[in-house]
């Protein structure tokens, strides 16, 4: 019964080393922004291409920017920040296929567990961006959300690029969960949905001046 159980152990010790290593990486951060957005978007694209402009408007201001650290929009926001005076950094994860780091990262971490990953993503974040993207930035997306919701971070801009991409998602936030008291109309308000990334820069920024 001993030996059965050893695997656990080991499992929350490397859990605990995931954290710790991850809290004294980014330990001198004061605020970032996390964005979210598709691994599958490639350089050609205008997602990437505005990924990259957001990068470089939110670093260039001194932001430290935050992507998962893979390929695609994540690699376009890293490669926008990279060059500047805010930090380029990647929350990387092991996956069987489409995560392998992009070399745009000023600090690089890799993480084996999803919710180690999603507390550092998080506890420096003063402000979330959601590119379009796919279940994984559903999943972060609706992480921060119920964080706010649930007043269990402190509540900091939620802004989605693309109206075309988003307007479905919030279509149907309305006229069924909404509809069906799912959730209140207050909740509509903990995001914005933006056609550009230079409203969604804008709105961040502001926010970070207001802060201070």
């Amino acid at each position: 019964m001993l030996d059965a159980k050893m695997p656990e152990a080991w499992r929350v010790l490397r859990i605990q080393s995931e954290l710790v290593d991850g809290i004294e990486r980014l330990i001198a951060l004061n605020g970032a922004v996390t964005v979210f957005g598709g691994a599958r978007f490639t350089e050609d694209s205008a997602e990437y291409q505005q990924a990259v402009r957001l990068g470089e408007l939110l670093a260039a201001e001194g932001v430290p920017v935050i992507t998962g650290g893979g390929p695609g929009l994540m690699e376009a926001c890293n490669r926008g920040a990279y060059p500047q005076k805010g930090k380029s950094i990647g929350l990387n994860i092991e996956l069987p296929f489409e995560q392998l780091p992009n070399p745009y990262q000023d600090i690089s971490l890799n993480f084996r567990y999803f919710f180690v990953r999603k507390f550092m993503f998080v506890k420096h974040a003063v402000g979330f961006v959601g590119m379009p993207g796919g279940y994984g930035t559903l999943d972060e997306l609706f992480e921060a959300l119920t964080l706010v919701q649930t007043q269990k971070v402190r509540r900091f801009p939620i802004v989605l690029v693309g109206k075309s991409y988003w307007s479905g998602l919030r279509d149907w936030l309305v006229d069924t969960v909404l509809e069906r008291h799912c959730i209140d109309a207050t909740d509509l308000d903990l995001f914005r949905t933006v056609d550009t990334v230079d409203e969604a820069a804008e709105l961040i920024l502001h926010y970070i001046r207001e802060r201070e």
